[in-house]
């Protein structure tokens, strides 16, 4: 009678521990995007996609305080971002890398230039 009941609390454990680590990542539905274009993908982990649309935006506006082209060189709600380009001369495809110790948030975008 006690071994089923063991059997049962480890796989209980299993699927609880299991399930906390797959939510410190998750793929998340990008905000609008504000100028023309729009974000391709946003990944985040260790934040919520709540924080994760936050700190996107507020790159955005960053980068885009230095012009259509222009990149953001500080840091955006205490993340560190860094950002890696493809462009052509009618459109940029980004990806944006922002750190905050463990929290990520990773996000994609296109612009027209």
């Amino acid at each position: 009678m006690l071994r089923p009941f063991l059997i049962a609390t480890a796989l209980s454990l299993v699927v609880l521990v299991s399930g906390t680590a797959a939510a410190s990542a998750a793929s998340c539905s990008a905000p609008k995007y504000p100028g023309s274009g729009y974000f391709t993908s946003m990944k985040v982990s260790h934040v919520s996609c709540s924080t994760g649309k936050k700190v996107t935006l507020a790159h955005y506006k960053c980068r885009v305080k230095h012009g259509v082209k222009g990149r953001c060189t500080s840091k955006v709600l205490g993340y560190s971002c860094k950002e890696s380009r493809r462009s052509i001369e009618t459109e940029i495809d980004g990806t944006v890398t922002c750190k905050r110790g463990s929290k990520k948030v990773v996000y994609s975008y296109q612009q027209d230039t």
